[in-house]
């Protein structure tokens, strides 16, 4: 007998990525970019070189605490500075259909908890922070529980 469950594809990059994502520009004044933090209540933002509007590469993260550690605690004057000069570079990326597991991965190996999400042309099409998938892994638990339960309930109830 055939098993009638459907199972869907593994989730991957771009099912758990947030799509609306706070951008920020080298050039920018830092003390722009805290602002935008402030008032956008994000702890980072992916710094971007645009190639037309739609078409935005990945350059660098800057965080609250690249501003805090870097610059705060370094006694480094913020006036005339630029996200240019405090921002991570060489930050690591995942592509639209990485699975989760290639994701968290790419997570440990790097100890970060945002990865900017790509498209297969390089340009940016989301976020996504550790949070997120721990609130992914957290609604497949759930299903889980769900399961267990239902099983547990119908075993009570049919069985005479």
């Amino acid at each position: 007998m055939k098993p009638t469950a459907t199972f869907r594809t593994p989730l991957n990059a771009g099912d758990i990525c947030t799509r609306t994502v706070t951008i920020a520009y080298p050039s920018m004044a830092l003390n722009e970019a805290a602002r935008l933090m402030r008032d956008r209540h994000v702890g980072s933002l992916v710094v971007v070189e645009e190639r037309t509007l739609e078409d935005r590469v990945v350059v660098g993260m800057l965080t609250d605490r690249d501003i805090a550690i870097g610059v705060v605690a370094a006694d480094r004057d913020p006036h005339g500075m630029r996200v240019g000069d405090v921002m991570s570079k060489g930050v690591i990326s995942a592509r639209e259909d990485d699975s989760l597991a290639d994701l968290l991965s790419a997570m440990r190996r790097k100890a970060v908890r945002r990865v900017p999400v790509i498209s297969p042309q390089g340009s940016l099409i989301g976020l996504v922070a550790l949070d997120d998938v721990l609130d992914v892994l957290a609604q497949e638990m759930k299903a889980v529980a769900d399961a267990v339960g239902a099983a547990s309930r119908h075993e009570a109830t049919a069985l005479p």
